[in-house]
C-alpha cells in the first residue's frame, strides 16, 4: 500500500530530523536539570540551549521563555485575571482561548467576513475598560488568515491593556518576532513547527508576573513547577532553530504549492469557495468548500484515496463539528458544513499536490453524479 499523502500539517507537523536527533541525544542524559552535580548540569545545559533557540525564533531574551506542556497550557497560563480586569478574545480563537483561561467570563470581538479581527469593533469593546487583557491569534489554524496583530497591539496598549498572542501556527511559515508584533505574551507549540508533541512555551515580557498554574519545586523561574521534559525541550529547541533558519525558503516553496493546489481546485470545480482568500494567509493553508459537500464524507473519501486532510481544527477529539470560525465570518451553514482544510509543510511535494487533486477530481465527480440523481428524482 502506498504511503499516505499527509496534508494536515496545521494539526501536527512531522518531526524534523534535527528534533529527532536532539531528542535521541537528550534521552542518553540521565541527570535531573535541577540537580547540581555534573549529570544535572548536563541536563540543565540542554534545557538552556533550547531556551536560547526558542528565544531566537521569537526575537526575545532566553529569560523571557517559559517551557510548559504545549499551546493549551500556555494559553491557560497567560489568561490570568492578575493581568486584567476583563478578557476580550476574537471570535475565531482556539477553544483553549475562547474558554477564557482563568477568567470567569469572556467577551468575544467579532471578525470580518474575510476572517480578520474587526478593528472598529475591538475599539468599541475596549471603550470604558481600565485594564483589559486581549487575546488575538497570529494566524487562524483553520483559514490561515493572518491577523493584524501589530495594529491590535497599538489599540490595546492605548487603552491601557495587555495583548496575548496565540502564535502556534506561525513558526516555520511566517515571522514570529515578539517585539515587532507588539505582544506582551505569546504562546508557541513545538509540534506545530516540527518538534515533539507535549512541549510548548509561553513568551512573556520580563516585567510581567502572575500566579503559576502548577506550584511545586519552583522550576521555570517559579512559573511552572515540575521536572522539565529535557528530551522534549531539546527537540523543541532544535525544531525552532531549523524553522527560524529555513523560514524564507520553506515559506516560498509552500506558497507555490498552495497556489498550484488552489488553481487545481477550481479547474475541477469552478464554484469552489476558498475562505479568507481576500486577505494575507499562511503560505501553507487552504480552507475550501463547494455547495452540497459534507466535510465528514469528504475527509473519509480523501482518506480512502490515501490523502490525509481535515475538516478544520483538530482539537475536538476527532469530532467533525460545525466551524465556529466560519460561523463568526458569517458563512452560510450549508457551505460551512462542507469545509475542508488542506495544510502543507516543508516536505510536501508537487507529487503530493497532484495526488490530492486526483482524489479531489474523483470526489467532485461523485458529488456531481449524486446531485444529478437527486435532481432527477425530484
Amino acid at each position: 500500500m502506498p504511503e499516505q499523502v499527509y496534508l494536515d500539517w496545521n494539526a501536527t507537523a512531522p518531526l524534523r530530523p534535527e528534533a529527532r536527533a536532539a531528542m535521541a541525544a537528550a534521552l542518553d542524559v540521565t541527570g535531573n536539570p535541577s540537580s547540581v552535580h555534573g549529570a544535572g548540569r548536563t541536563a540543565r545545559r540542554l534545557v538552556e540551549d533550547a531556551r536560547g533557540q526558542v528565544a531566537a525564533l521569537a526575537g526575545v531574551l532566553a529569560g523571557d521563555v517559559v517551557f510548559l506542556s504545549g499551546g493549551t497550557e500556555g494559553n491557560m497560563l497567560a489568561l490570568s485575571p492578575a493581568l486584567g480586569d476583563s478578557l476580550l478574545v476574537s471570535a475565531i480563537e482556539h477553544p483553549s482561548v475562547r474558554c477564557g483561561g482563568r477568567f470567569a467570563s469572556v467577551d468575544e470581538v467579532p471578525v470580518t467576513a474575510a476572517g480578520t479581527v474587526d478593528i472598529e469593533a475591538l475599539q468599541g469593546r475596549l471603550a470604558g475598560r481600565s485594564r483589559p487583557l486581549v487575546s488575538v491569534m497570529l494566524a487562524s489554524n483553520e483559514t490561515g488568515a493572518i491577523q493584524p496583530v501589530a495594529r491590535v497591539a497599538d489599540i490595546v496598549h492605548a487603552a491601557g491593556g495587555l495583548l496575548h498572542v496565540d502564535a502556534v501556527q506561525g513558526p516555520g511559515r511566517i515571522a514570529c518576532d515578539f517585539g515587532a508584533l507588539g505582544a506582551d505574551l505569546m504562546t508557541l507549540s513545538a509540534h506545530k513547527l516540527g518538534g515533539p508533541q507535549g512541549v510548548g512555551a509561553l513568551i512573556k515580557r520580563a516585567d510581567i508576573s502572575f500566579e503559576p498554574l502548577i506550584r511545586g519545586g519552583g522550576q521555570e523561574r517559579g512559573m511552572r513547577a515540575g521536572t522539565e521534559n529535557v528530551a522534549g525541550i531539546a527537540g523543541f529547541g532544535a525544531a525552532a532553530k531549523a524553522a527560524h533558519e529555513n523560514l524564507a525558503t520553506e515559506a516560498e516553496r509552500m506558497t507555490g504549492l498552495r497556489n498550484r493546489l488552489e488553481t487545481g481546485l477550481r479547474v475541477v470545480a469552478t464554484e469552489t469557495v476558498i475562505f479568507s482568500e481576500a486577505v494575507s494567509r499562511l503560505p501553507n493553508t487552504t480552507l475550501f468548500a463547494i455547495p452540497g459537500m459534507k466535510a465528514e464524507t469528504a475527509v473519509i473519501a480523501f482518506d480512502l484515496e490515501g490523502v490525509a486532510v481535515s475538516s478544520g481544527s483538530a482539537c475536538s477529539s476527532g469530532k467533525v463539528t460545525p466551524s465556529h470560525v466560519l460561523a463568526a465570518m458569517g458563512v452560510a451553514p450549508d457551505l460551512a458544513r462542507g469545509a475542508i482544510r488542506v495544510s502543507l509543510g516543508r516536505t510536501t511535494s508537487e507529487a503530493d499536490i497532484e495526488a490530492f487533486l486526483k482524489a479531489w477530481a474523483k470526489l467532485a465527480e461523485n458529488l456531481y453524479k449524486a446531485k444529478k440523481q437527486q435532481d432527477i428524482a425530484a
